[in-house]
């Protein structure tokens, strides 16, 4: 029960790597200094001070970067492949003692995918919006990221089972986007 449990709150947190990457390692790391959260062996380094720090100085890094027109579409170019890294890591250090093959297995294909699917999405929904803006409404996605980022770690930390619920309809969400045919008389 413990690991499927640490499975669904790797699976959130994941979710929130793919709005922003560095977010969910922070709220991981405060969430372990502060004893609320135990991580998998190998992966206390992350609940440390340095950790603390630098995931700190990055998250506050990532989100301004979003801010500035141009940058954010070399950000989504860089946050894609990071995303997926991180969301693998996070679901990894929740899942307990466990076959490390089966472990990473899990966590790749599972947190790595949930964060690069929510990644796919914000990358669309921002291409949709300089397509349609021109750029200036990209502060608006960027908000919205920011927001459910930190809404969605909180929600895979405090009420885990909710959020694979919010996670799992959002996930559908975007693959029916992806995926349903485009309307032929639109222009």
């Amino acid at each position: 029960m413990e690991t499927l449990l640490g499975l669904v709150i790797g699976i959130g947190l994941s979710a929130a790597c793919g709005f922003r990457v560095f977010v969910p390692l922070l709220g991981i790391s405060i969430a372990t200094m502060t004893g609320y959260l135990m991580l998998s062996p190998g992966f206390q380094w992350i609940g440390s001070w340095p950790a603390f720090v630098t995931f700190s100085t990055a998250t506050i890094l990532e989100m301004a970067a979003y801010y500035i027109p141009w940058l954010d579409h070399v950000m989504d170019m860089i946050t894609t492949p990071a995303a997926v890294v991180a969301g693998a890591m996070v679901t990894a250090s929740m899942i307990g003692e466990m076959n490390p093959l089966l472990r990473w297995s899990l966590a790749i294909i599972a947190g790595g995918g949930t964060a690069g699917l929510v990644q796919a999405g914000t990358v669309m929904l921002r291409g949709a919006s300089s397509a349609t803006t021109g750029g200036i409404g990209n502060f608006l996605v960027s908000t919205g990221e920011m927001i459910g980022s930190i809404l969605t770690t909180l929600l895979a930390l405090m009420i885990p089972v909710l959020c694979l619920f919010v996670v799992a309809f959002l996930l559908f969400f975007i693959i029916w986007r992806a995926i349903r045919p485009k309307d032929k008389h639109a222009a």
